[in-house]
């Protein structure tokens, strides 16, 4: 009994603080869960971008797995609610979401953690999975301030001129090299 009630007061010490928030993206307002680290900040932040499948909950534990690491995270909902069941309904929802508002609503998440009292606001950083791989790498072309970014097998930019821009960290992860990948990405924000 004694061992169970360490375990819990290990576990429980690491576990993060999750809430739903809104933010503005142009004229909507959008939703998202912010996931806080326990302690005091400020810390650095990301910006957690959901595969195809939306914000689901294997999504919402990875953001909660960087804040247990020590990061505020932003998961972000591009689907505005939907949570696809089948490979087809992805599809279909995927297609449904005008690139431009997807830009917008990451550009929006940026600077909603920017505006965090308890965010470094120059160790931000994307992460993101499948669809939102390729997200990531559009928040990183279009944020300079961004400070790292994680593309999880999505699509790759193939204009020389706006990658010569970026000065960022930057990872791009096929499924075996994820972990080591982020971590490596994540120290480089934690730097000083």
């Amino acid at each position: 009994m004694l061992a169970l009630a360490a375990l819990f007061a290990a576990t429980s010490a690491f576990a993060a603080d999750a809430k739903p928030v809104s933010y503005k993206s142009g004229d909507e307002t959008v939703q998202g869960i912010l996931y806080t680290p326990a302690g005091k900040g400020p810390f650095p932040a990301m910006v957690v971008i959901h595969e195809y499948w939306g914000l689901n909950d294997w999504v919402k534990e990875q953001a909660s797995k960087l804040a247990d690491e020590g990061y505020v995270s932003l998961a972000v909902d591009l689907y505005r609610g939907r949570v696809a069941t089948t490979p087809d309904m992805a599809h279909e929802i995927m297609r449904g979401v005008p690139e431009d508002r997807a830009k917008r609503d990451l550009h929006a998440a940026f600077e909603f953690l920017q505006a965090q009292p308890n965010v470094k606001k120059d160790r931000i950083g994307s992460i993101g999975w499948c669809m939102g791989g390729g997200y990531s790498l559009d928040v990183a072309l279009q944020e300079p301030t961004l400070a790292a970014t994680v593309i999880n097998y999505g699509h790759l930019a193939t204009d020389t001129e706006a990658l010569r821009k970026s000065t960022r960290p930057s990872s791009a992860c096929s499924a075996h090299r994820i972990t080591a990948s982020l971590r490596t990405t994540c120290t480089s924000l934690k730097r000083p």
